[in-house]
């Protein structure tokens, strides 16, 4: 048989087409869920820069309402984006579980199982403190420098259900970034045959870029936060920690923001 350095060309044939296959399945994956906020994102920068106004005297709005006059539609609709908001990481593990499956499973691969949840809680609580603190003071200081917008990280209004909604949006953020951002990605694209510091990196550098519409700060931000996520899933493998991290932080974020607001000037 006809070989390529010693590989049978057969073989070198299905191991390329297996590479275009999964390469092809993470561009569409991204296409429809993160990457696609990442273009928006280099968009909303580019539009934000060619304002009259400058960037740090604009502001980015998450967690808005819809119908603000019409509390329970508005319910609705929030309870329908955190819903439809995770369908992407579900569609992520089902394509894990189904097609090029890793060894091991995809439990194995993503790190799932239940038996360390407890040391998953702790590292994760960990992580979120050692990310959040230094994540908020290079948001102050990009605002100082002029390269970041305001970022108002609730606008729902006084409701019964405000505080239960930003804890789900927060979880559905943790579970949907960290599972296609880090399990997803970093399994698919060391499965593709990259080097695994060019995965954490590509990886990291999408996740800064879906940021973007919020400043350089948000960029840059995330982008560390990305490459630190990405290396402690690489030597650990476990996923929880890092949902539990990254949920922790949006849920300060976005309920301090909502209690806070308007009581302190540097927000």
């Amino acid at each position: 048989m006809t070989t390529v350095t010693g590989v049978p060309v057969l073989e070198v044939l299905a191991t390329n087409r297996r590479r275009r296959t999964l390469l092809v399945e993470t561009a569409i994956v991204l296409a429809i869920s993160l990457g696609q906020s990442a273009v928006y994102s280099v968009l909303s920068i580019i539009e934000r820069l060619t304002r009259a106004v400058p960037l740090a005297q604009q502001t980015s709005q998450l967690n808005t309402s819809a119908t603000p006059d019409r509390p329970w539609l508005d319910l609705a609709y929030q309870l329908a984006n955190v819903g439809f908001g995770i369908v992407p990481a579900l569609l992520a593990v089902h394509l894990l579980a189904s097609r090029f499956v890793p060894r091991g499973g995809v439990a194995a691969a993503l790190g799932t199982s239940p038996r360390r949840v407890g040391r998953d809680l702790v590292w994760g609580v960990g992580v979120a403190a050692g990310i959040g603190i230094p994540g908020l003071g290079l948001y102050l200081g990009a605002r100082a420098l002029g390269i970041n917008t305001t970022v108002q990280a609730a606008n729902l209004g006084e409701n019964w259900w405000t505080v239960p909604v930003l804890v789900l949006a927060a979880a559905m953020n943790g579970v949907l970034e960290e599972v296609v951002m880090i399990g997803y990605l970093v399994t698919r694209w060391l499965q593709a045959g990259w080097r695994t510091w060019v995965v954490v990196a590509c990886s990291a550098l999408i996740r800064g870029a879906y940021h973007l519409y919020q400043g350089f700060g948000g960029f840059v931000g995330n982008l560390v936060m990305g490459l630190i996520f990405g290396v402690f899933f690489v030597k650990v493998r476990r996923i929880w920690p890092l949902v539990i991290a990254h949920t922790l932080l949006d849920v300060a974020s976005f309920v301090g923001y909502s209690f806070l607001a308007g009581r302190v000037s540097w927000l």
